[in-house]
């Protein structure tokens, strides 16, 4: 890393009440001196760390404005080096002033996650509670947050390492068994392996199985609302949306194209998207649309499928029942305000849940809320506990679970021992790479090439 001096606005670049520009690296503290000077006269080289000054920031001698800067010295600050932050008042061009102060002071432009990748290298956290950080920004929801907030304090790290210790005992065993192979070494009778690969095998698989559920509410579910024309989709998606979202009418084919949004549903993130009715039509435009509403329904993870209560059941809505067989669904009985003319009796066949609502007057939205959190099983996601943040980690661990496989296999056929260590070995690496105690330069540009500026 090399030995700069790093400046960057840490706070959005929009008007607000506030604006931080943070200062990092050996002259840190220095380069803020240069452009702050508090009301009691102090230098700011001569102050001790955690501590706040109030004075004025400015550039050649011009004042742009007052403001607080907090002093932190190495290793006690966030990213384990000299810091200094200025509060300035918000906006885009005090903020901006202050940053091209601090550049003519001697500090350089941060590059995007450079102050917590510098955090990382300096050893205040590691690999995964760096993702963390990022993940903990962009949380949609409490559970998001919380289950970020937990790796960010190291719950995942303790549970990969604790994992990855117990292999890595057993691969000193091994090593030991290699250099004296008559002698019985303790560790690597072949009960003894089992129970250890068995355990691992078992406390990633819950990991792995725990991310898929909680993408959930880190990520959100891709869901199509489908139906034929007129049932009520895009009501729905305004309903869902809190917000007039899609157009609505009662002309039949209002909707033409596939209209997103992420909504939340009590604690979950729906990618939602609106698609135009399903049904036979010549008009050239609108079949378009059906052949995007069909596709999208295709590849969502979850289908909204949406009938008219008020009207019987046609063609259509049974080739979209049909499309629903073998697909995580709920068909939204819709319009149960108006009498109803529907025999819904023999839906249940095609889908996975059904709810009535009225998406006109929000009634039955508690039920589908209760719904879609029972098929996504959210109720059995609990964010207290270990909880991967990326795809990246995931891929991990998959590895790791695939080398532990391997390493069971050849202790139940017998295989030499040898084949063990080699597996068992792999494991450990893949656990390391996810913290990032043997992470590649690659790998960790990588990672940090995804954060904002001034993070």
């Amino acid at each position: 890393m090399e030995n700069t001096t790093i400046a960057a606005i840490s706070t959005p670049e929009a008007a607000g009440a506030l604006g931080v520009v943070r200062i990092s690296g050996e002259k840190a503290i220095d380069t803020a001196a240069k452009i702050f000077t508090p009301v009691n006269g102090e230098n700011l080289n001569d102050t001790k760390g955690y501590r706040a000054h109030f004075g004025t920031v400015h550039d050649a001698g011009a004042r742009i404005d007052e403001a607080v800067c907090l002093v932190f010295r190495a290793p006690h600050s966030y990213t384990g080096e000299n810091t200094a932050e200025i509060t300035c008042h918000g906006g885009l061009y005090v903020t901006k002033a202050v940053l091209r102060a601090a550049f003519n002071a001697g500090a350089v432009p941060a590059e995007a996650g450079e102050f917590t990748k510098r955090a990382f290298l300096n050893g205040k956290i590691d690999l995964a509670e760096s993702e963390a950080v990022m993940a903990l920004i962009s949380a949609r929801g409490k559970q998001a947050a919380t289950a970020a907030l937990n790796t960010l304090d190291g719950r995942l790290s303790k549970k990969i390492g604790e994992c990855a210790g117990k292999i890595t005992a057993v691969l000193a065993s091994l090593a030991a068994w290699v250099d004296y192979p008559y002698d019985e070494i303790e560790d690597t009778s072949p009960s003894e392996m089992l129970k250890v690969f068995s355990s691992a095998e078992n406390d990633l698989n819950e990991i792995i199985e725990r991310y898929d559920t909680g993408r959930v509410f880190t990520e959100g579910i891709d869901t199509a609302i489908v139906g034929r024309p007129n049932v009520g989709k895009s009501t729905l998606m305004n309903l869902l949306s809190g917000c007039e979202r899609s157009i609505v009418t009662d002309v039949a084919g209002t909707t033409r194209d596939v209209v997103e949004q992420s909504v939340r549903l009590g604690s979950l993130i729906l990618n939602v998207s609106d698609t135009a009715g399903i049904h036979e039509t010549a008009d050239r435009v609108e079949s378009i649309g059906v052949q995007r509403a069909k596709t999208r329904m295709q590849r969502a993870a979850l289908v909204l499928a949406v009938f008219d209560s008020s009207e019987p059941l046609n063609s259509d809505d049974l080739d979209i029942l049909e499309a629903c067989r073998g697909k995580l669904s709920i068909a939204v009985i819709n319009k149960t305000d108006l009498p109803e003319a529907a025999d819904i009796s023999g839906i249940s066949d095609y889908v996975t849940a059904v709810v009535r609502v009225s998406a006109a007057t929000g009634e039955g939205e508690k039920e589908l809320e209760q719904a879609v959190s029972d098929l996504l099983c959210s109720k059995d996601f609990n964010p207290e506990n270990p909880c991967l943040q990326s795809e990246r980690q995931r891929e991990c661990c998959v590895r790791a679970l695939g080398c532990i496989k391997e390493a069971i296999e050849a202790i139940k056929n017998n295989i030499t021992l040898d084949a063990v260590t080699v597996c068992a070995q792999r494991a450990v690496d893949a656990l390391l790479e996810l913290t990032g105690e043997k992470a590649a330069d690659a790998v960790i540009n990588e990672v940090f090439s995804r954060f904002c500026v001034g993070k």
